[in-house]
């Protein structure tokens, strides 16, 4: 089995902003990359140089070196091929063209799971189930939220 990454998921390793979030993320690349079976491609290696160093503020030199660690991993080439048939899913399926290439990436890599913050959770494309990893963290805060504006439960 394969898991294809989104670059949402690997942003939420370096997002200081949100710690479940970034908790969550961290784990996930830490099991996916000791396991060796993570899959990103060449489009995830380049929004994620671009979102770390205009978004999360971190140097050239830094994201730079996130994204060679990263990109040692399995990755799906961008070919011209790749892109016709990312842009025609996209278009079928409703998608914005960056998330048709990333289906069609994850497809053509034969991942069973895309983990993305940018589907719904449990769409399926085919073979390929589309997770986000945070539902349950955010599920969980949200009833710790629930309990805490409730109270203590008496006794």
């Amino acid at each position: 089995m394969s898991f294809f990454f989104d670059t949402n998921v690997l942003v939420c390793v370096f997002d200081r902003t949100d710690s479940a979030k970034q908790a969550t993320a961290q784990e996930l690349v830490t099991v996916h990359m000791s396991a060796r079976d993570m899959v990103i491609s060449t489009q995830v290696l380049q929004e994620l140089y671009v979102t770390l160093t205009r978004k999360k503020h971190l140097s050239s030199v830094d994201a730079l070196e996130v994204v060679t660690t990263f990109a040692q991993e399995r990755t799906v080439p961008a070919s011209a091929d790749l892109v016709l048939r990312g842009l025609a899913l996209g278009q079928q399926a409703q998608l914005s063209a960056w998330d048709g290439l990333i289906v069609q990436s994850a497809l053509d890599a034969g991942c069973t799971t895309l983990y993305s913050e940018d589907f719904q959770d449990g769409m399926r494309f085919g073979e390929l189930t589309v997770r986000n990893p945070f539902v349950h963290a955010m599920q969980a805060v949200h009833e710790r939220q629930t309990v805490f504006k409730r109270g203590a439960p008496k006794r």
